[in-house]
């Protein structure tokens, strides 16, 4: 791997004003390529984005350069780029037939927002397996954190295993002070510079884990570690923690709450084995710190084999090299002699509280459009009222939310048709499922905030003759599940009034 790259006040200057007059940004790569070349791109089909550039002058000699990875002429780059100071700081180089990149410059954003983001080349670029240093670009993970992390203002903001400092531009937006750490003194550099270029006020400092922040506490955590689960080795710094299995995300879920004020929040991906015998929402939850509400997220549950191979080509292994093969035997057997079935992927959020925690370990297969960020506020918010309210439940008057509906599945029998499933969907967010019975949609059907929970129990166990204890005691968490997931709402301002 090259030299740390370290960037001039005056070469970042030239270069913010290079990449702004070039519209080298979100909106004018997409400007530029056309949605389906841009579309094309993210799938790996870079032809048409080399077609689309060939007339769009400096943009097109840079989005060649960085994003496709091409050699270009030493004078469309000169054009393009402040070319001196880009081949002294290692952000390009020289090769025989003109000119490459040295580094991987991209720009990044969301619907307000547009960065510049600095990170090493990946394998495809190399043409082989990266460094085991090596600064991962903003992949799928870092995507998906950013989704899922909430967005309301904070005072204080850690990110804890910064990588290329993705999570910590995005947090520039809500949060008032941003602290970024790594173990990594390569990634502090890129990092350094992607804050810099973007004139991002972020603090630096270097350690493992929480080390760097000893006896501080943070607003809120955002947190995308070396999750990847296995033997107890590193092969790559920006996946691999050098603690077997799962433990580098249980370490993690340990240790965050204690650096996070009362009421902070604290958002990770993570990953848990599914061992044998072991229900994997026991064995997260044995994670938990006292005093810490917690919502794990499961996304996706891979099969051993599947989740080597992945990993193996994430690096630029070829899985049937005999290099790949062997790193492939090691971490089979290695899941063989630990019964490991699966591998648990996704979100967790965490926060500080003095009530008595909620902790709730939930599926979320199904694919959704809407980030999850705001839905993982909401179900904090959700969870304090739970908790302030769990004595005046029955006392409550509920609605249902527009966004949710009703689907039945109907079958044939003799005597016409007959409802098999009914499902409670809600249509925003993540789009939650709930399959009720007869007496929970009756249930529901009479919510529409006239009438208090208890009164609504008392009539539908009287036209259905029911005994209401026993109704009472079979929709109460039913009730609480669907308040959690945003399907039923008390009405604002009723209270436990009646």
């Amino acid at each position: 791997m090259s030299d740390l790259p370290e960037f001039s006040p005056e070469f970042r200057a030239r270069l913010r004003d290079a990449l702004r007059e070039a519209r080298y940004d979100a909106d004018g790569v997409v400007d530029a390529l056309g949605g389906a070349a841009h579309a094309a791109l993210g799938r790996g089909e870079p032809e048409p984005a080399y077609r689309a550039s060939r007339d769009a002058g400096a943009l097109g000699t840079l989005i060649r350069l960085f994003l496709l990875g091409s050699t270009e002429s030493e004078k469309a780059v000169a054009d393009a780029l402040p070319l001196d100071g880009s081949l002294e700081t290692g952000l390009i180089r020289r090769t025989q037939d003109g000119i490459r990149a040295a580094l991987d410059l991209r720009p990044h954003g969301d619907e307000d927002s547009s960065w510049w983001v600095l990170s090493d080349l990946d394998s495809d670029v190399l043409g082989g397996p990266v460094s085991e240093d090596h600064v991962l670009g903003v992949g799928h993970a870092s995507l998906s954190l950013i989704r899922a992390t909430s967005r309301r203002p904070v005072g204080s903001l850690l990110d804890l295993g910064t990588g290329n400092g993705v999570q910590a531009l995005h947090a520039s937006r809500h949060a008032g002070r941003i602290t970024a750490t790594d173990v990594s003194e390569r990634a502090l550099a890129l990092a350094k510079a992607t804050f810099e270029l973007n004139e991002v006020e972020v603090e630096l400092a270097r350690g493992e884990w929480f080390a760097p922040v000893a006896r501080r506490r943070f607003d809120q955590i955002v947190c995308n570690p070396p999750f990847v689960v296995g033997p107890p080795r590193v092969d790559y710094v920006y996946r691999d923690s050098g603690l077997g299995g799962d433990d580098a995300s249980a370490l993690v879920v340990r240790q965050l709450p204690s650096f996070l004020t009362e009421g902070g929040v604290g958002q990770l991906l993570a990953s848990w084995l599914h061992v044998e015998g072991e229900d994997w929402a026991d064995r997260v939850h044995r994670w938990l710190p006292a005093g810490t509400d917690a919502w794990f997220v499961q996304r996706d549950v891979a099969d051993p084999g599947l989740y080597v191979g992945t990993w193996l080509r994430d690096a630029g292994l070829d899985p049937r090299s005999p290099e790949g093969r062997a790193k492939a035997g090691a971490w089979l057997d290695w899941f063989a002699e630990n019964r490991v079935e699966g591998i648990g992927f996704g979100f967790v959020t965490l926060r500080r509280t003095g009530g008595t925690p909620t902790v709730v370990c939930e599926d979320l297969r199904q694919a959704f459009d809407d980030p999850l960020g705001a839905e993982a506020a909401g179900w904090l918010d959700r969870v304090d009222w739970l908790r302030e309210h769990h004595a005046e439940l029955l006392d409550t008057r509920f609605t249902v939310p527009d966004s949710v509906v009703l689907e039945r599945v109907d079958t044939t029998t003799d005597e016409g048709w007959q409802t098999a499933v009914r499902r409670l969907h809600r249509t925003d967010g993540p789009g939650w499922q709930h399959e009720v019975d007869e007496l929970a949609t009756a249930l529901l059907a009479g919510c529409r905030g006239a009438l208090p929970l208890e009164d609504l129990l008392e009539l539908l166990a009287f036209a259905h003759d029911q005994p209401v204890e026993a109704l009472t005691e079979a929709a109460l968490p039913v009730v609480r599940e669907l308040i959690r997931h945003g399907m039923l709402q008390p009405v604002t301002g009723t209270g436990a009034g009646r």
